[in-house]
Parts: C-alpha cells; sequence; structure tokens
C-alpha cells in the first residue's frame, strides 16, 4: 500500500511538472508565431509604402498643386541640391519623403517628363519633380491641407510644387489688405533673388 501511494505521489509529481511543460511549449509557440506574423505584417507595410508613387494635382488654397495618391500636398525642401535629400533622421519623421520602388506615376495635370527618383542615403528611392525630392508633412491629416506652406525648419523654407515644378510662394497683395494670393517663383531652386 505504501508503495502505491508513493507511486502515486511520483505520477502526480510527472503529470503536473507535464502540464506546466505542456504550458510552456505551448507558450513559445504562440509567441514564435506572433512574431512570424509580425514580421510578414511589416514586410507587406514596407512594401504598401514603397510602393509605384502616383503624383497628381488637386485645386487647393494655394492654387492648384501637386498631391500624393491619397491627396495630401506635396512638398519641396529649399536645402536640398542637385536632386539630393537633405532631409534625414528626424526631419524624416516630420517631413516622410515619398518614396516608390518602380517608376512614379503621373496623375492628370503632372508632366511625367518631370518625374524622376533621386537616391537617398539609407538606400530608398525618393520621388522628384523637376529635380526637387518631394515630401508630405506629418501635420497635414486631411487632403488637401497645405500646413506645411512657408514653413522654416530643419534649416530651409518648405514649399508645395506647382505643376511645372516650382515652389508656390504666398506672397502678400498689394494694399493694406491682410490676405495672400499665391504665385509661383521662376527659379528652380529657392530661395530666389
Amino acid at each position: 500500500m505504501q508503495r502505491m501511494r508513493y507511486r502515486t505521489r511520483r505520477e502526480e509529481q510527472w503529470g503536473g511538472r507535464g502540464a506546466i511543460t505542456r504550458i510552456a511549449g505551448a507558450v513559445t509557440l504562440t509567441a514564435a508565431l506572433g512574431v512570424i506574423g509580425f514580421l510578414a505584417a511589416s514586410s507587406v507595410a514596407g512594401s504598401a509604402t514603397q510602393s509605384n508613387a502616383t503624383v497628381s494635382l488637386r485645386k487647393t488654397n494655394l492654387g492648384p498643386i501637386l498631391v500624393n495618391a491619397r491627396g495630401h500636398t506635396l512638398y519641396l525642401f529649399a536645402k536640398d541640391r542637385n536632386a539630393k535629400s537633405s532631409c534625414n533622421g528626424s526631419c524624416a519623421r516630420f517631413w516622410p519623403p515619398l518614396l516608390a520602388r518602380g517608376r512614379p506615376t503621373a496623375g492628370p495635370g503632372v508632366r511625367s517628363s518631370l518625374l524622376g527618383r533621386t537616391r537617398r542615403s539609407n538606400g530608398s528611392l525618393q520621388v522628384t519633380y523637376n529635380r526637387h525630392p518631394l515630401y508630405t508633412y506629418a501635420l497635414d491629416k486631411q487632403a488637401g491641407q497645405t500646413k506645411g506652406e512657408g514653413n522654416s525648419l530643419f534649416g530651409a523654407k518648405w514649399w508645395a510644387v506647382s505643376a511645372n515644378g516650382r515652389a508656390v510662394v504666398r506672397t502678400p497683395t498689394s494694399g493694406n489688405s491682410t490676405t495672400t494670393s499665391s504665385t509661383t517663383t521662376t527659379c528652380a531652386y529657392p530661395p530666389c533673388p
């Protein structure tokens, strides 16, 4: 009888340990599947942000300007030179570059001959228009907003881009009026004389 009790206790201990081992195995398997799912989702999301970009024209309070596929305003950075981006790190978090894996597409009103790409410091390809690297602005939450227009951040001004690939600069109208109108600069790279 004593042998039987000893044997029963021993089996209970092993059974308890076996259950813990099975639970630990299930938790490990679940965690591994979660990591695999996360990596797969990241890969899909990464390809979605770097797909073939479409640049279109949209009428806004600044007049007709370039926008991305979601209707968000595209900006140029006055610090950029020779089709190379000067906006990296924290700058690129506030001013996300328009990236594309393939050749960008010209929407209505946009000249495909002015579209191009440039390689960024991290190796990704950024869309250019008339040799200006293009960016969106993180605070433009809705299509057609132009909150980034004329901001002087990260060492230079930011301007919306016109259909001819130039900066759209807001200038005051003549007189004592406080209203503004938009004009397009004639130089390719601001600041302009």
